[in-house]
């Protein structure tokens, strides 16, 4: 019983531990890119007005996100689709 509580304790602290971790990431990502939250903001709130007229997408879990690997930094964008707009 004692070793199920630790491993769960245990297994909550290194999650907590890796979303800190990604979140500075995302920071030191933004700084170096040189893009502020606000535009990153202002990305994303102009995706979806594009990506609204083709198709009905869940703005609430539509995620974007700067990568940075080696010398380049890339734009990751999750975005759910429920429905694709048929054009007649």
């Amino acid at each position: 019983m004692l070793d199920f509580l630790a491993r769960l304790l245990k297994s909550s602290d290194n999650s907590s531990k890796d979303k800190a971790k990604e979140r500075l990431r995302l920071v030191l990502v933004h700084d170096r890119a040189l893009l502020s939250p606000g535009l990153l903001e202002s990305l994303k709130e102009e995706l979806i007005q594009v990506l609204s007229k083709y198709m009905d997408i869940d703005e609430q879990a539509l995620e974007v996100n700067l990568d940075k690997s080696d010398d380049s930094v890339a734009l990751i964008a999750n975005i759910p689709v429920r429905n694709v707009k048929r054009r007649h």
